[in-house]
């Protein structure tokens, strides 16, 4: 059995670690609250802007139809893996990873086996993960989620636009996880570019609603694809950002039940260590006085 002092040391530790792990709980819940807000009110509005883009490039000609929509043989893949900056977020970053892994392996192991698959590395963690592999690293972001918004965002999806636009690469897919509740996020594989449109529809007698543009639909849809590729991917930052604190809220939840279990069981070690303690001087004492009758 363990001394008292080894006991109350574990004690002192267990304890200072549950209020760190309790600390960390709140703060990733107010975190969680404020990503929530943003992603919930955000996604509408990506997906109307989204619909409106498809719409119109519906009816144009497939000449006009921009140079994102552009689709070439698949021979140059760039994978964007999104995982956070911190760690203690339970399996959030190692999901990520396995399922870039996954993608690339059997997606992709043909462009692989020919070196023409690169990573864009969105977080410190998988930044770090992907540096020990064999697998070009063509660029990274880290300092995206210190101040999370729109404007941070539009660098980093100016750079995948001019891969794509120069021909660097011929497809630009996401892995990251899609936020679905606090204790839910799903991972997903997300095609960025070429932009999937719509087929068109054969039957010219189906109604549908009449827009008159100004100036004309090139023109719009030129200004608008770039607008809905730049919130494309601040949508899915904003899911993994929200996903992200959901992930470290219950980790830290349970990492501070686990520790109250810990303080528990020790206190009891701690009792019965001590009772035996006073148990043994008792004896001595009694043995003492025995001796000297």
């Amino acid at each position: 059995m363990p001394s008292l002092k080894e006991v109350r040391t574990r004690i002192e530790s267990v304890n200072s670690t549950r209020q760190i792990t309790s600390a960390m709980k709140m703060v990733s819940a107010s975190k969680l609250r404020k990503a929530q807000n943003s992603i919930i009110t955000m996604r509408p509005y990506a997906a109307k802007l989204r619909e409106l883009m498809q719409n119109i490039a519906t009816n144009l000609e497939s000449s006009s139809q921009g140079k994102f929509s552009v689709v070439r043989p698949l021979e140059r893949i760039l994978v964007v893996p999104v995982t956070s900056n911190r760690g203690l977020c339970g399996a959030f970053n190692a999901n990520v990873i396995r399922q870039t892994n996954k993608v690339i392996n059997e997606k992709y192991s043909a462009q692989l086996e020919s070196g023409n698959v690169s990573l864009f590395c969105v977080g410190k963690k998988g930044l770090e993960y992907f540096r020990k592999s064999l697998i070009n690293i063509i660029d990274s972001e880290i300092a995206v989620f210190d101040k999370l918004s729109f404007e941070t965002v539009v660098p980093v999806a100016e750079k995948l636009m001019k891969h794509f636009e120069d021909a660097n690469f011929d497809r630009i897919v996401f892995v990251y996880n899609q936020f679905k509740n606090a204790g839910s996020q799903t991972l997903i594989e997300e095609q960025l570019l070429p932009i999937e449109l719509p087929a068109k529809v054969e039957n010219n007698n189906v109604e549908g609603p009449e827009f008159i543009f100004e100036p004309d639909k090139v023109q719009i849809l030129d200004q608008l694809i770039p607008r809905t590729l730049k919130m494309q991917v601040y949508k899915m930052l904003l899911d993994s950002y929200a996903s992200e604190h959901g992930a470290r809220m219950i980790a830290m939840h349970k990492a501070t039940d686990n520790a109250t279990d810990m303080l528990k069981e020790l206190k009891l070690t701690y009792n019965k260590a001590r009772q035996a303690s006073i148990t043994k001087e008792i004896l001595e004492i009694v043995g003492g006085a025995n001796a000297l009758t």
